[in-house]
């Protein structure tokens, strides 16, 4: 298996070639897809994707389509996300967001056209392959991202602002908004090298805590956190009566059950295939984000 680091590379080095290779895309919408996506981020589903592949024994460079295209499917999320419709962002990684450089138009059709060119992309590599691995890739990374998934979660979390908090709608919108593209990585990975449903299973499930410990940090951050270290703004939870773990616990509370987040993940590595260190290794160092 590769380093974490090295994951992330393969990446960084593949998303625009993986764009580009669909066709000419018209300008503007190239630029602010490409924006978006060269902008920097820590490319933590693909790696994840990619590890996940090679821990059960896969291929990773004929899992890179399906990295590349979680990745793009995570940068239309943020590009939405920012628009003033719904957190009204002015920064993300620590660059203007996408409307504030090409105007809330051309940053709707940049996140719809990384959604859509995410799937055609898996769509290509899935019918490429001499058995239904890639289908089932897709099919698992879609249902995650869509209207069960982190789209769900999404739309639990702009309509639920203002009221107040609840740990089963907290839980809910962190489980489906952030926890949901991580399975989706680690699941898809697992599912292109032929691992075994139980395994699958035990994948999913660590990725749900470490996306929930994840979101707890992230939650920490927002109130610790400065907009230099972390590129975007901070402040907003409370800002705009988010419902977050901070609110519903506190800034201690939401640490300890960051903590424990973190040992039931490692906890489901038991089950996984092949060599996990990289992966619990990850859900630790998740800890000292908000430290």
């Amino acid at each position: 298996m590769k380093t974490f680091k090295e994951y992330r590379q393969m990446t960084e080095e593949a998303l625009i070639p993986m764009l580009s290779s669909l066709g000419d895309i018209p300008s503007p919408l190239w630029e602010a897809m490409s924006y978006s996506l060269e902008a920097g981020g820590k490319r933590i589903r693909p790696a994840l994707l990619l590890a996940a592949c090679e821990t059960a024994g896969g291929d990773s460079s004929l899992a890179l389509p399906f990295a590349c295209a979680l990745e793009m499917i995570h940068t239309y999320s943020l590009i939405h996300d920012d628009l003033p419709a719904m957190d009204n962002d002015d920064l993300r990684r620590g660059q203007p967001t996408n409307h504030k450089v090409f105007g809330e138009n051309v940053a709707i059709l940049a996140g719809d056209g990384l959604l859509n060119a995410a799937a055609e992309l898996m769509a290509v590599s899935a019918v490429k392959m001499d058995n239904m691995r890639g289908i089932r890739a897709m099919e698992i990374i879609m249902r995650h991202a869509g209207v069960t998934g982190m789209i769900a979660g999404q739309s639990e979390d702009v309509t639920s602002e203002g009221q107040e908090p609840r740990e089963d709608i907290v839980r809910y919108i962190h489980e489906h908004k952030t926890a949901d593209l991580l399975e989706a990585a680690v699941e898809a990975g697992l599912a292109l090298a032929g691992a075994e449903e139980t395994e699958i299973a035990a994948g999913r499930e660590y990725a749900l805590h470490l996306g929930l410990a994840f979101q707890m940090t992230d939650d920490l951050l927002d109130v610790t956190g400065s907009a230099d270290r972390l590129g975007k703004s901070t402040g907003k939870d409370q800002e705009q009566n988010k419902m977050t773990w901070v609110a519903l616990k506190g800034v201690e509370g939401t640490a300890e059950d960051a903590r424990r987040e973190i040992a039931l993940a490692k906890e489901a590595l038991n089950a996984m295939p092949g060599d996990t260190a990289l992966f619990a290794d990850f859900a630790d160092s998740l800890l000292g984000r908000a430290q």
